[in-house]
């Protein structure tokens, strides 16, 4: 049983797995790492009181043993043959005192030293509990309701789409697409993450071909599609530039590659952003493929919702890339789970490879939860009938699994469906 989180410590819950040697335990091994990663070292230390233990010591406070396997996580040729790994949830609590508010000194003392650790062959931080004082960090500027309110979708899904082809479009050339997707009935477009300012297509440039189409459709609709820029630069006064480039223009909302400008870099940027930060978690993937290293995304993301990640992009049902069904499904939930209020949970945004087909296993999967961002690239722009029926044929499918109506039974009084399930149904 995991005791109730101390409100004076940090709780960190590691995957650990051990060869099962003489000597080698779950136990011993989490005892090392509290040790080593707090007051301790390899040897008794004179200095190591009980007073400073008491006050800046980790301490293991649960032991959860899971499935033994018989091949190590990582590679260790030095075991003999025939060794099993112990693998379990180790939970740690390391006191407030020690670590303080700062992620610097979180991802220091709790997380990175741990990958370090000699006698591991697995090793994952699985999730972080923090105290109230860390409240502190700002959090989310528009999270879920802002952004609702940005794009005037009070309720339901909002619907986007993102600038195809993923490069190699000056910035007239994207404003035409801009325009055909405004017009197909989108709430949101996003410049591709790999799309930030290139030679041709700068990001002036194209903030100035972009913006008078946004805002003509606005005039003559009443509809006000949000567009999110890439802003992303390694150097926070760039950056910050090109926020303030953005939003001199009317822009409301900027793309951020989260991993590639850091958590300083985030930091930076929210103090003084006045933009709906959508957050592209690329390099994610480096943390997380491996089962027996890196990080959970229910950490991970909790950092980056705190440093103020309005919308997180979260891959979806049958991605084009290499991520489970079950990874996304967690990933969702994860946003959607208030770390200490309702205003700190992120939109999810549902994307990489999405057309309508996956809308009613979406809608299943994720508990029939419509605080969410269905982002359909190539399932619009390729759609056989176009762009706007691309729109509409996702529409109707989210349609079709709200009411509990099988696709192609819908697909049968909706042509744009129709279309879409015979191209993109195999």
């Amino acid at each position: 049983m995991v005791e109730t989180p101390d409100t004076n410590a940090i709780r960190v819950t590691y995957r650990l797995e051990v060869p099962a040697l003489a000597g080698q335990s779950l136990e011993a091994m989490a005892a090392k790492i509290a040790s080593d990663q707090s007051t301790g070292t390899f040897t008794d230390l004179p200095g190591e009181t009980e007073a400073v233990k008491s006050r800046c010591a980790a301490r293991v406070v649960s032991v959860t043993p899971l499935d033994s396997v018989a091949t190590p996580g990582f590679p260790r040729p030095e075991d003999p043959d025939g060794t099993s790994y112990l693998r379990g949830d180790v939970a740690i609590d390391f006191p407030l005192e020690a670590v303080g508010t700062d992620i610097a000194a979180l991802m220091t003392i709790a997380i990175g030293g741990v990958f370090a650790v000699r006698g591991l062959s697995g090793v994952r931080v699985m999730d972080i509990d923090l105290p109230d004082a860390w409240s502190c960090h700002p959090g989310p500027q528009f999270g879920i309701d802002g952004s609702r309110r940005l794009m005037d979708v009070p309720e339901g899904p909002m619907f986007a789409s993102i600038i195809k082809p993923s490069l190699g479009l000056g910035p007239e050339e994207t404003a035409l697409v801009v325009r055909q997707l405004c017009e197909a009935g989108v709430d949101f477009i996003k410049d591709d993450e790999k799309l930030m300012s290139p030679g041709y297509s700068s990001l002036e440039d194209r903030v100035a071909a972009i913006m008078p189409v946004i805002d003509d459709h606005a005039q003559r609709t009443g509809k006000r599609v949000l567009y999110a820029f890439g802003i992303s630069s390694a150097d926070p006064d760039v950056m910050m530039r090109n926020h303030d480039l953005v939003r001199a223009a009317g822009g409301q909302a900027a793309v951020v590659n989260i991993n590639s400008i850091g958590y300083g870099g985030m930091s930076f940027l929210r103090k003084r952003s006045e933009l709906c930060l959508h957050a592209h978690r690329n390099g994610w993937d480096i943390l997380t493929r491996h089962p027996a290293l890196g990080m959970e995304f229910r950490a991970y993301q909790k950092i980056w919702r705190l440093l103020g990640v309005d919308q997180f992009q979260v891959n979806g049902i049958a991605a084009k890339y290499w991520e489970p069904d079950e990874s996304f499904v967690r990933s969702f939930d994860d946003c959607l789970t208030p770390i200490f209020t309702e205003a700190d949970r992120a939109l999810p945004v549902v994307c990489s490879g999405q057309w309508g087909g996956q809308a009613p296993e979406t809608y299943r999967r994720t508990g029939q939860r419509l605080d969410l961002m269905y982002l359909g690239g190539g399932g619009i722009h390729g759609h056989p009938m176009g762009a706007k029926a691309g729109v509409s044929a996702i529409r109707q499918a989210w349609q079709a699994a709200e009411a509990g109506i099988e696709l192609p039974v819908y697909a049968e009084t909706h042509p744009e469906l129709a279309a879409a399930l015979a191209k993109f149904g195999r």
